[in-house]
């Protein structure tokens, strides 16, 4: 008999004080639970930092040499630096910054700061030139609310300044984050300039603009001191509107005009704009509203939604507003949607409590669940958790696991009082018998889980929460068992029980046939079962493999993409062809769209998109996962018939997203020769039936005509080199003249040149131009046009061109299957390119490894702390191999339940495998604990063998249908599905070998015979 500190029959001896832990364990439960954040998926740090440069005038080849690079260069220098990527067009460049996944919390917004003041050193070796940098290491905020505001007999500033008050609004919510406004077109009054009208009058335009800049200057004037006072001095005639900027009075020679007589003023707005939004096809303003992190969305959706509908009311008659994306409503529906089945969780594994062990046991063992699940709440909510996919997905697979402990200890309970025993000594001879063995296999179980919890990679951060609540659930089930259970079975459990520890039933005197049988014919029990882990090992192979899979939301986002030198608006016409399309499609509830730039980031998982003028990406809602589905087989029909442009439809992701799945780099150092091998590579994969929309990031070279000038002849007429680019810019893009002031509104005022000039060819060809005399002189003097080709963007990964291949799958076929399959031809085509260049595989399989790498990293750690906790239980070599031997047979059931299903091994499935290996080694330590026991009381091998395996086969039958039976409310979701799945296979199969392979093994290993006579084995 056990001597020393007894924790639960101390609870026994303390049942008030007891009794007052469970009710404040509760009551803290509850608060905890009613305080805790809600979110759809749990945040995770997007350890991206962009940064924009410019070169003003530069092709895109110059740019990536005097910008692109010194920069990347520079960004080496980085400890932590993961990579870069660089997109660079002409003149303008954008760099994506990526950490290291091992970098954490402040870490991260320290090197923010440190390449902020590395881009501060750079800038003075930048070219004169040199435009300046603009960071944003807000990357991945999440706008989760957006609003668009649609108007009729509004123009659009009158809009804009409506929505801007609206934003002022909802800024004093104490909640609310970052407000931004899209769609804004900017006002800007044009000056367009003819150029045959200024050559007749023999006027620079230069001399022009700066006359109207002067006069719009804000210059002071002074003060008049006359001894008693100042009096200020205000000179007056700055234009306040475009009609004033008109009859501005100009002077050439002896003749005097007004700026109206040699150009149009036309008011309007940036033309073409950088980005347009539109909802249901016409024009709006988005308002994106974010939420301060570690805010309640819920609370904050219920503020904002009031404030809105109050806001609505008010709003003049011709202004609507829309709600495009409520990610508030969509995490309460999530939420509500997870509770349900954290119920239906509860409801079965109290039925498999009730069913097995009798209404007064599971009732015990019933009231364990709440205090359990009440002392996580508390712990999750100090440790900042929330409520969310991931953490309330734990909570229904720990479910299965923290009655374990309780199931034990009141097993163990009953078994006494069978026994004879008084409700005391039964209650407290669970701490003397399994208790520490019960710690032990908690806590192996816990080291199971370890790979998620250390896991540095984005996934691992994505998914560590499991980690947290399956450690704090289960080591609260312990505590609860050993403190709590006591109390609970002393008040519930009858005094007196019939002695029926040796009665068996048809049930038990069957398993004690082939229990008898495994042990006997051990060799042939450990072959077959070695045989069938084989078989599961190769079937393994057939187990299609995955990231994560898509979300079951309802929205479409269509990415459009065409050629990379197209302009904007005809980026802008063609995606109006697709919404008027889309109008008519009877599935879309409604639709947003974003011209040059895509979505706001409305869920963090979005994989967003570099803002260009030759991209859109359009949002559309339908009812349900049916329209979803028919809607994009209808958009993938439309992109077919569109051949200026590529209609991407894609839902969105779960898990840090990736794009387009199949994706390869090529990279080498030459923009020619790089692209023909790209083609290659692109000819390669679409032999795969299974892919479609195969593109490259970036592809064809863009038109460019070049003006050729005679040095020479510019000295003659008095020109420059930059008086001929300057000319140039302002007749096609415009320049900067000065600003009109309207309120805080500053507009711009831009010269340019007429519509006829800067749309055609030909205007290029007979341009003229007035040097200091004001003798117009027509292009043709001193220059000849050349025409050519050139990049419109490059796109670099370390400082190496890069094209990128991607493609998306038609079937249901896993990425990892198709990269599989093409592995041989790529591995081919590799082998076929010059030594500087190479091919590496992107997209989801490259962020998979990734994602797993970190798990095989810290495996070690895992099962180093398994074999110890082992070790320490066992005290026995041969012990430690015959539990530990168990641990890997799970794959049986996991391959035979994943195989039938069709669900794939993604990456929260191999966390359930591993998971699994705690649960199996956890069995196994109490069984064979068991057996020492009985060895110690002076049992045979073979009879200690034998009744530890029948005295534990109830409680661990029991905890395997309580934790396989509470993962079905989750094996319906897209996302808890494959793990459902996996871990049901594993601990039923796990179940069968912990408690026949086990002993057979056991037998073996310890060379334990059968009996020579059959009448001394136990019955």
């Amino acid at each position: 008999m056990k001597t020393g500190f007894n924790l639960s029959d101390w609870a026994l001896n303390h049942r008030s004080f007891v009794w007052f832990l469970m009710v404040i364990s509760l009551l803290a439960g509850a608060i905890s639970y009613t305080s805790m954040g809600r979110e759809e998926d749990p945040s995770f740090t997007i350890k991206t930092m962009v940064i924009s440069a410019a070169l003003p005038g530069a092709t895109a080849e110059q740019t990536v040499v005097q910008v692109t690079d010194r920069i990347e260069k520079k960004l080496q220098e980085l400890d932590n630096l993961k990579n870069t990527r660089s997109v660079t067009y002409p003149g303008q460049t954008v760099i994506y910054v990526d950490l290291m996944d091992t970098v954490r919390g402040d870490a991260v917004t320290d090197t923010w700061l440190k390449i902020r003041n590395m881009m501060s050193d750079l800038e003075p070796q930048m070219p004169e030139e040199f435009a300046g940098f603009y960071f944003n290491d807000d990357f991945g905020d999440v706008f989760g609310s957006v609003y668009a505001f649609t108007s009729d007999g509004f123009s659009p500033r009158e809009l804009e300044e409506r929505v801007d008050d609206i934003r002022s609004a909802v800024l004093q919510l104490d909640a609310a984050g970052k407000v931004e406004l899209l769609g804004v077109r900017e006002p800007v009054v044009h000056i367009e300039f003819s150029a045959a009208r200024l050559a007749a009058l023999g006027l620079d335009k230069t001399t022009v603009m700066n006359t109207l800049a002067a006069q719009n200057a804000i210059v002071p004037s002074g003060f008049i001191h006359t001894g008693a006072e100042q009096i200020l001095v205000r000179v007056t005639g700055q234009f306040a509107s475009a009609e004033e900027l008109a009859y501005a009075p100009l002077r050439a020679g002896e003749t005097f005009f007004t700026l109206a007589d040699v150009a149009d003023i036309t008011p309007g707005y940036e033309d073409p704009p950088a980005s347009l939004f539109r909802y249901n096809g016409d024009e709006a303003i988005a308002l994106a509203v974010g939420m301060r992190a570690g805010e309640n969305i819920l609370d904050f959706g219920e503020e904002l939604h009031a404030l809105m509908a109050r806001i609505s009311a008010e709003l003049p008659v011709g202004i609507e507003m829309s709600l495009v994306n409520d990610q508030p409503h969509v995490v309460d529906h999530s939420i509500n949607h997870f509770v349900r089945a954290l119920v239906e969780a509860v409801v079965i594994v109290l039925g498999v409590s009730f069913l097995s062990l009798g209404v007064r046991a599971g009732l015990v063992v019933s009231l364990s669940i709440p205090l359990v699940l009440a002392i996580t709440f508390v712990f999750l909510d100090m440790m900042d958790i929330t409520l969310q996919r991931i953490s309330l997905g734990a909570l229904i697979i720990a479910l299965g696991l923290l009655v374990d402990d309780a199931m034990i200890a009141i097993e163990t309970m009953i078994s006494r009082l069978e026994l004879g025993e008084n409700l005391a000594k039964a209650a407290s001879y669970a701490w003397t018998s399994i208790a520490f063995p019960m710690l032990t296999g908690t806590l192996v179980t816990v080291a199971g889980f370890i790979p998620i919890g250390l896991n540095a990679s984005q996934a691992g951060e994505y998914t560590r929460s499991l980690f947290y609540v399956i450690a704090i659930s289960l080591i609260a089930s312990w505590v609860v068992a050993v403190l709590f259970a006591p109390v609970l079975g002393a008040t519930f459990l009858p005094r007196k029980m019939k002695h029926e520890a040796h009665r068996t039933g048809r049930i038990r005197r069957g398993f004690h046939v082939v229990l008898r049988a495994a042990m006997r014919f051990k060799w042939v029990t450990i072959a077959a079962t070695f045989l069938t882990f084989a078989v599961s090992v190769v079937g393994l192979g057939m187990v299609e493999q995955q990231f994560f899979p898509t979300s079951d939301r309802n929205e479409i986002l269509v990415d459009v993409t065409l050629r990379q030198n197209a302009d904007f608006d005809a980026t802008d016409q063609e995606i109006a062809v697709f919404e008027d399309w889309l109008a008519e499609q009877e599935e879309a509830q409604y639709f947003a769209t974003y011209v040059g730039q895509g979505a706001p980031r409305f869920v963090l998982t979005l994989d967003a998109l570099t803002a260009t003028p030759n991209i859109g990406q359009v949002m559309i809602m339908t009812a349900d996962n049916a329209s979803r589905d028919a809607l994009k087989a209808k958009i993938q029909a439309f992109d077919r018939t569109r051949t200026v442009a590529e209609y991407f439809p894609k839902y969105l992701e779960l898990g840090p997203p990736v794009g387009k799945p199949v994706q390869y780099r090529v990279s080498g150092p030459d923009f020619e020769e790089l692209r023909d091998h790209a083609r290659e590579l692109a000819a390669v994969i679409s032999s795969d039936p299974r892919l479609s929309a195969i593109t490259l990031d970036w592809n064809e070279p863009a038109r460019v005509v070049r003006v050729v000038l005679d040095q020479a002849r510019l000295r003659q007429l008095g020109l420059t080199q930059q008086d001929v680019a300057q000319a140039l810019y302002s007749l096609f893009e415009g320049a900067p003249v000065t600003d009109l002031r309207s309120g805080s509104k500053l507009i711009s005022v831009l010269a340019r040149g007429v519509e006829a000039d800067r749309t055609t060819l030909e205007a290029l060809e007979n341009l003229q131009f007035g040097n200091a005399n004001g003798t117009p002189i027509p292009l043709s003097a001193f220059a000849r046009l050349e025409w050519g080709t050139e990049q419109p963007v490059i796109h670099q990964r370390d400082r190496v061109p890069t094209i990128t291949v991607k493609a998306a799958i038609l079937t249901a076929d896993q990425p990892d299957t198709v990269v599989s399959d093409l592995a041989g031809a790529v591995e081919d085509f590799r082998a076929s390119l010059p030594a500087t260049y190479s091919v590496e595989v992107g997209g989801s399989v490259e962020s998979s490894a990734e994602s797993q790498a970190p798990i095989l990293a810290v495996m070690p750690i895992m099962v180093l702390i398994m074999l110890t906790l082992v070790m320490v239980q066992m005290q026995s070599f041969r012990l430690m191999f015959v539990v530990l031997a168990v641990a890997p047979l799970g794959l049986i059931g996991v391959v035979a339940a994943l195989l039938p299903a069709g669900a794939p091994l993604g990456f929260v499935a191999i966390l359930g495998v591993l998971a699994l290996i705690g649960i199996l080694i956890r069995n196994s330590i109490i069984l064979f604990q068991e057996v020492k026991d009985l060895l110690a009381r002076g049992r045979s091998r073979w009879d200690a063998v034998f009744e530890a395996s029948d005295s534990r086969a109830r409680p661990i039958l029991l905890t395997a249908a309580a934790a396989s039976l509470a993962l079905i409310p989750i094996s319906r979701q897209v996302f808890w599905g494959p793990m459902a799945y996996a871990m049901m296979g594993g601990i039923i199969a796990g179940t069968l070998i912990t408690l026949l392979f086990a002993p057979a093994l056991y037998c073996a290993v310890f060379g334990v015979k059968r009996p020579h006579s059959g009448d001394g084995e136990p019955a």
